[in-house]
């Protein structure tokens, strides 16, 4: 069976190159995903799935059979914007193609994974593959700007549990089995402003914030972890202050910090760790937890915290144990193990609600957000045939026999 998978997967090439294409010229920014969730919808329906819907909140889903276990493969649809379009030896939204490899945005991050999961279900399709199980391929949307959300939906609204989720983020084949999570919190500082030629009758609340950040920089070091993540982290992404005008001592003035969670992180720790610093105990600062609340494209607004869960699944988890047999029944070796140093929407799927996930995608992720991004083509087929045979082998189906 698993020759009958590859050859079907290398017979789509051409498919799944011509689709990749069309969706990296399609723009489709956190909450601007309309169009390209069309394109999905058309590609979904074309290759003969059971049922295509797409949800309240814009997220699609394209639904394969109605077996007993419950399977989602996810791919979330929006993409970072272009930045300085003078880095760009491309056009970013060509999706060119050189020497077996497509470029544009969102070639790796990830429409690139979006292709593969599709017609990956084509794959089940066309080979009659489907068992005892209910596969759902997910284009998610809102994923740059706030990683889970969508999952949050799904599960929460939609009421989707899967026994299984695996992100298709760049792991340049290998599979993942977690990484750290992250927040978003903000450090205010209050002053009193005064005519800038008499800064003494003021209390500036620049001068206030200058040791919180000397104090955040030393924390950094601090922070501890364990080996497979790695440590927490923390950085001061933003500094801004306000005043009556720019003749007048700062009144204000905040900081916004990336705080990346190790394993034993929790929220109210991180919080706490920055609450305890004793320049921001002096300053009397406060520190916040931001919070989303931007409109879909659908226009549902779904507000939830900053707040992005570590998660880790066991080594021995049987879900990981399938992907690792996925990959060698396929291709005659062991995959890499590993984990991503970025966040995905695995936050919420397993961070929030234990639903066990593994990541698998085509892509590097050295290549996300960069004006070099890029996908092997080899890697489009290869995890095609992987997430057309991973169902089989989750379910442990007789048709592997």
């Amino acid at each position: 069976m698993q020759n009958e998978i590859l050859a079907a997967a290398q017979k789509n090439e051409r498919n799944v190159v011509q689709f990749l294409r069309d969706l990296i010229a399609i723009k489709s920014l956190s909450s601007q995903e309309e169009e390209v969730v069309t394109r999905i919808k058309r590609e979904m329906e074309a290759a003969g799935y059971d049922e295509v819907t797409i949800d309240p909140m814009g997220n699609i889903l394209g639904r394969i059979g109605s077996g007993k276990h419950v399977i989602a493969l996810d791919a979330h649809v929006d993409t970072v914007d272009v930045g300085n379009p003078a880095n760009w030896t491309v056009d970013p939204f060509k999706g060119a193609e050189k020497d077996g490899v497509i470029y544009g945005r969102g070639a790796c991050d990830m429409k690139g994974a979006l292709a593969s999961i599709v017609y990956g279900g084509k794959i089940i399709k066309d080979l009659g593959l489907v068992d005892d199980y209910t596969l759902y391929v997910v284009g998610s949307v809102q994923e740059e700007d706030c990683d889970g959300l969508c999952w949050q939906y799904i599960i929460n609204e939609d009421k989707l549990r899967p026994e299984i989720v695996v992100i298709a983020e760049p792991t340049n084949l290998g599979i993942y089995r977690g990484h750290r999570g992250r927040m978003e919190i903000q450090v205010h500082t209050k002053g009193i402003s005064c005519h800038g030629s008499a800064p003494e009758r003021g209390v500036n609340a620049v001068y206030k914030m200058a040791p919180i950040i000397q104090d955040i920089e030393k924390l950094n070091e601090r922070l501890k972890g364990e080996p497979f993540l790695g440590k927490g982290t923390v950085t001061i992404s933003e500094i801004r202050s306000t005043s009556p005008s720019l003749c007048a001592v700062a009144d204000s003035s905040s900081i916004h910090l990336d705080r990346r969670l190790a394993a034993t992180d929790t929220l109210t720790s991180a919080v706490q760790e920055i609450q305890e610093l004793p320049s921001v105990r002096q300053a009397q600062a406060e520190v916040v937890v931001l919070d989303y609340a931007v409109p879909s494209w659908k226009g549902l607004t779904y507000p939830t915290k900053k707040y992005y869960p570590t998660w880790l699944l066991p080594e021995n988890h049987p879900a990981l144990e399938n992907g690792v047999s996925a990959f060698k029944k396929l291709f005659r070796e062991k995959p890499v193990v590993n984990r991503w140093q970025f966040s995905t929407n695995g936050v919420a799927v397993m961070g929030m609600h234990g639903i066990p996930c593994i990541g698998f995608g085509p892509g590097n992720e050295i290549y996300a957000h960069m004006a070099t991004e890029q996908i092997a083509i080899e890697q489009l087929v290869k995890a095609m045939a992987w997430y057309a045979i991973f169902p089989l082998i989750y379910t442990g189906s007789s048709k592997l026999h």
